[in-house]
């Protein structure tokens, strides 16, 4: 196997790392965002959790970030919560961070 050979091997390596990372983390942000907005339409234990799962689910049907905010603006929204779409996309940034810190800390 040549140098070259090894690199490209280390690139794919590493690639297929960072995916596998950027899925984990999105995954885990959508759950810890749907917690937090169970939270806000008052739900509690399994109806938080379900709901939770709900969001992540979303994002695999859309395919995007969008699929869960959609699904987290229309459910405060029919529950009378006003929301900023800037406000819910800042707390999935920062819950972003969390989820990675959480994954990179092996929690």
């Amino acid at each position: 196997m040549t140098t070259f050979d090894k690199r490209e091997e280390a690139f794919e390596t590493q690639f297929v790392h960072d995916e596998a990372l950027k899925f984990k983390a999105g995954a885990r942000r959508n759950k810890l965002l749907g917690l937090w907005a169970a939270e806000k339409l008052g739900m509690r234990g399994d109806a938080a959790a379900d709901y939770s799962k709900a969001v992540v689910t979303a994002e695999i049907d859309a395919a995007s970030d969008e699929g869960v905010v959609r699904k987290i603006m229309s459910d405060l929204a029919a529950k009378g919560i006003a929301i900023s779409e800037d406000e819910l996309r800042s707390r999935m940034n920062e819950l972003l961070a969390a989820a990675v810190a959480q994954i990179k800390a092996g929690v």
